[in-house]
């Protein structure tokens, strides 16, 4: 099953960003300034980072998105070319490529502000364009950093397509259009997410335990709360609530880990594998992307976590 191409093959629909990171001591409080330890300019964005991360680790993957025509641009299009990452649905906008600001502290921890850019040039017209690298999809990933319309014609277009649907809510601040469930497969929010989702406050495994299952009787399939160090809580059809312990690692800096596992789960579910087995390599691909610095250059590959066993 898995040397199928089609079958191995995952389609990412969202953002390509140009990440702008500093290091500090620690997050800074409103109306203060810290003096930073680093600076550094690496290739992000949700869409870019789970489309690198599908494809180091094991996955045939095509990016379907937006740039500018600018510097920025031309960077991001050709770190995804790197990886052997289809760039044909790429397309070039006029306004400049997306940027995310993000600062990350001693403690590992991060704050991210972006500018969408070119990001919000992602419409639905895009997505039509495009439909033939849906249709040649096994899975399809979106997220939340694109226009909410042009997200729900890409998870309609997949779901009428018959594809396995992925939705990575992030950013989210509150609930998804009730006609937005029915057309995922696996609902992947982190803590904030699920809270912002559900509303109900997560604060705990028991706490996403109770979003989770909240967001299920609003008619999510399947729902996975990521909950970095705390693990994975999963909520599935047919199958009894579970939460699956995290990889125990000396974390430097969590950007991108969410990404990494997203990635790593679609490409596990594009070459056939079960949910369990794609959940625990996820994770396991999370843990290690944990203990590097940056978003994309954190990603493992397939072979290093092989490696790792």
């Amino acid at each position: 099953m898995a040397s199928n191409p089609t079958r191995a093959r995952v389609t990412v629909v969202g953002s390509l960003n140009m990440d702008l990171v500093v290091r500090s001591p620690r997050l800074p409080q409103p109306g203060e300034t810290l003096a930073g330890r680093g600076f550094a300019q690496v290739a992000g964005g949700k869409g870019g980072n789970q489309a690198v991360a599908a494809a180091r680790l094991g996955a045939q993957v095509s990016m379907l998105g937006c740039v500018g025509a600018d510097a920025n641009g031309a960077q991001l299009r050709a770190g995804l070319e790197a990886e052997r990452i289809d760039c044909a649905a790429l397309e070039t906008g006029r306004e400049p490529s997306g940027v995310a600001l993000i600062v990350v502290d001693d403690a590992s921890q991060n704050t991210i502000v972006i500018v969408a850019g070119s990001n919000g040039e992602l419409t639905p017209a895009t997505i039509a364009r495009h439909e033939a690298t849906l249709a040649a999809a096994a899975v399809v990933i979106c997220q939340l950093e694109t226009p909410p319309e042009s997200v729900r014609a890409a998870l309609a277009a997949a779901r009428r397509l018959g594809k396995t649907v992925i939705l990575n809510p992030a950013p989210a601040t509150a609930p998804l259009p009730a006609d937005w469930l029915p057309l995922i497969d696996y609902l992947i929010p982190n803590e904030l997410e699920a809270a912002a989702l559900s509303g109900l406050p997560v604060d705990s495994p028991a706490d996403a335990a109770r979003a989770a299952a909240a967001l299920r009787a609003a008619g999510a399939r399947n729902v996975l709360v990521t909950l970095g160090a705390r693990g994975v809580h999963a909520s599935l059809e047919g199958a009894a609530a579970t939460l699956y312990d995290a990889p125990r690692v000396e974390a430097v800096d969590t950007t991108a880990a969410g990404d990494t596992f997203i990635g790593g789960f679609a490409a596990q579910l594009a070459q056939g594998a079960s949910v369990d087995a794609a959940i625990r390599f996820a994770q396991r691909a999370a843990a290690l992307s944990v203990t590097r610095a940056g978003a994309q250059p954190s990603i493992p590959t397939r072979s290093e976590l092989d490696a790792s066993d």
